[in-house]
């Protein structure tokens, strides 16, 4: 699979991904007549179900990384090169911005609008270290255990992340960058995105600490669950 591919995937996936995140929220709050709640609910549920697309679609094609967290983590492990994690991290920001921008031209709406949304302080930040530490162990701990179940693993992991965690689990640097090109239900003041980046960063780094201790030994992991 040539890098070209590979980058086109990711470009195209973080894109439709943001694409659903934005416009999902935008319909939620007009369907709903302002009620954050069903929004945050229609938001979830389009972001889970078009991850599990882009994963079972993409996956083979580039792995479906669609966030740099995945790829700092799968780099540190060696499942790609320095200039491919530097490639990859390039497709997802420019496609998230790009898919933000879809969204907003969908909807009629002015194609960049700063975000004013307040997303700050010390819960905010625990919130996306917990959903990005959650987030990488889902994949680096399934890729062994469940590889098929991926889509589902992950898709599922962000539905529930949603709405367990008090920032609704951006848990990804290159959807916090774009988020704060939107002042719809999605986004995300520009002065709070150094914050949760940062806080993402100390959850990858959390994961790639406790994924080998919790990671099963070969004959465990590739043995059938008992019926």
């Amino acid at each position: 699979m040539t890098l070209l591919r590979r980058l086109a995937a990711e470009f195209l996936g973080t894109g439709v991904l943001l694409a659903a995140v934005v416009g999902s929220g935008i319909m939620g709050m007009a369907m709903s007549g302002g009620n954050a709640g069903i929004a945050l609910l229609a938001n979830a549920a389009a972001t889970a179900g078009i991850l599990y697309v882009l994963i079972a679609v993409l996956g083979p094609v580039s792995g479906a990384h669609f966030n740099p967290a995945v790829t700092l983590a799968l780099r540190v492990h060696g499942a790609l090169g320095t200039r491919e994690a530097i490639g990859y991290v390039i497709a997802q920001c420019a496609g998230a911005m790009a898919g933000v921008v879809l969204a907003h031209a969908m909807f009629g709406q002015p194609l960049l609008q700063p975000g004013a949304h307040a997303r700050t302080g010390a819960a905010q930040w625990l919130s996306e270290g917990v959903a990005t530490a959650g987030l990488l162990l889902t994949i680096l701990l399934g890729a062994r255990t469940r590889p098929a179940a991926m889509p589902a693993l992950v898709a599922s992991y962000i539905f529930a992340a949603y709405w367990f965690t008090a920032s609704t689990a951006f848990a990804n640097p290159a959807v916090t960058l774009a988020r704060a090109l939107t002042r719809t239900f999605a986004g995300i003041r520009p002065g709070d995105v150094p914050g949760f980046m940062l806080a993402q960063l100390a959850g990858t780094v959390a994961a790639l600490l406790l994924a080998p201790l919790l990671r099963a030994p070969a004959a465990v992991a590739e043995s059938p669950p008992a019926a």
